[in-house]
């Protein structure tokens, strides 16, 4: 009987404790670019960057407005960005990408969900008909002599980047 009980304890015990070592990290976020805050070890400067973490994901969302305070305040706290699971850009302003550049050095081929817009940083080309075309000019004062491509491609800081675009509501990881 007494054996019993002692077994019945034990199974209690594991039961109640099972869960403690596979627990999720607690939800949380981390300011790590932004013109606010009392941290002594970090830059404050125009733009913002951020560390979500959530439901078990590492979410780097934008980078800041200048890459080399990016990477003293990343630094500084500790973050290792080859550990992001990925990251979302809210829009294509410096203030909030310019640390791709830094991002990108230390993990080339994370995803980056970025806006899909026709200009800017993250544009993939733009129709050739935003622009008045006058066949009276002679073809050297025309776009292309007159025959600009259908579509022109756009450049970006960042050639290699692993960029995502998009245009509508998207779930990039369950629940968000």
């Amino acid at each position: 009987m007494h054996r019993h009980m002692s077994l019945r304890a034990l199974v209690v015990i594991v039961l109640l404790f099972a869960g403690i070592g596979h627990a999720e990290p607690p939800n949380r976020v981390t300011i790590l670019y932004d013109s606010f805050g009392k941290a002594p070890a970090l830059t404050l400067d125009w733009g913002f960057a951020a560390l979500v973490e959530y439901g078990g994901k590492r979410i780097l969302f934008d980078t800041g407005n200048n890459a080399s305070i990016f990477e003293h305040n990343v630094k500084a706290l500790g973050v290792d960005l080859r550990n992001i699971d990925f990251v979302v850009i809210s829009h294509h302003h410096a203030d909030h990408t310019s640390g791709i550049t830094y991002l990108l050095t230390v993990n080339p081929k994370v995803k980056i969900y970025v806006p899909d817009e026709p200009w800017g940083l993250f544009a993939r080309g733009v129709k050739n008909d935003f622009y008045r075309k006058d066949p009276s000019l002679p073809a050297e004062m025309r776009y292309y002599g007159g025959h600009p491509p259908e579509i022109l491609e756009a450049g970006t800081p960042w050639p290699n980047g692993n960029f995502v675009p998009v245009s509508s509501k998207t779930e990039v990881a369950p629940g968000l």
